[in-house]
């Protein structure tokens, strides 16, 4: 395994870091890199050749000069997975797990089917995160895999959210509204929090973009149940649980719709040379 340190004169923003990446990837997905966008330089930890590295940059304009290349051993090679990423949906997992667990609790107490909407809408995201946790340092491949399964997974608790409110629709039910609005305004505050830790990701790889989309429909899941039981509470009635629950299923099947058409762009896109704001016209 050999070592490289390259200069990279033009890059100079995140969008020149995914180009390299995204390179790297289809001339060896083993190669390990370690960005430095103050220096501009990148140290590659890799088995072909240094010239195809070199020649590779060339190809997409990123030129680059070798600043030095020697033998390592392998237990000399940094663990180099995106650690902050990895944090960050751990934190998400946390919180998303937690609040399935109240909500569906709560919301079989309630009656609700906004609750259990949002409860299986919650767990929907906590797969999201584990598998985007487990794809975190791997390979883009991987990473498109997991935003597809996770695609699939919120489409097929969608349907079943659906399937509960045709039940309550038939059989009856009655909604305890004060449950409704405070496990609602709790789930709220969760996915506000949620949606802070994840924004910094939100034009990252796909499989953080997908984080990025459960989180911000949550937030607008949350508010709508909020709003139904209000309604349930003046108006005496079911319906608009049974409204909300509704529409959060249909947002959690388009929101796995989403995904998986996300997970769908190849990766091997002609890589286009892009540029920054500070060094574009």
């Amino acid at each position: 395994m050999k070592k490289t340190k390259v200069k990279v004169d033009k890059m100079d923003c995140p969008s020149e870091i995914k180009m390299i990446e995204g390179l790297m990837e289809n001339l060896d997905p083993s190669v390990k890199m370690v960005f430095d966008l103050e220096s501009r330089t990148v140290q590659f930890y890799h088995s072909v050749d240094k010239d195809q590295i070199l020649d590779s940059l060339k190809a997409i304009s990123l030129p680059g000069d070798l600043i030095s290349s020697q033998e390592v051993l392998d237990h000399d090679i940094p663990d180099i997975a995106p650690s902050v990423e990895a944090k960050t949906l751990k934190y998400l997992l946390g919180i998303n797990f937690t609040m399935f667990v109240v909500e569906i609790i709560l919301g079989f107490y309630a009656e609700s089917t906004g609750l259990l909407a949002d409860g299986l809408d919650m767990l929907a995201d906590s797969f999201v995160y584990g598998l985007s946790l487990c794809a975190v340092g791997k390979s883009i491949a991987m990473k498109h895999k997991a935003a597809y399964f996770s695609g699939i997974m919120q489409i097929s608790l969608g349907l079943l959210c659906l399937v509960e409110v045709g039940r309550k629709f038939y059989f009856g039910s009655e909604p305890l509204s004060n449950y409704m609005i405070v496990v609602s305004v709790i789930a709220l505050i969760a996915n506000l929090w949620c949606l802070i830790l994840i924004h910094k990701h939100k034009d990252g790889e796909v499989h953080m973009k997908a984080s990025w989309i459960f989180s911000a429909n949550d937030v607008i899941v949350n508010t709508g149940v909020i709003f139904s039981g209000v309604l349930v509470y003046f108006l005496k009635s079911n319906v608009p649980d049974l409204v909300i629950g509704g529409i959060v299923s249909l947002v959690v099947i388009k929101g796995g719709i989403s995904i998986i058409k996300l997970s769908k762009i190849k990766k091997a896109e002609p890589i286009k040379e892009s540029c920054c704001s500070s060094n574009c016209d």
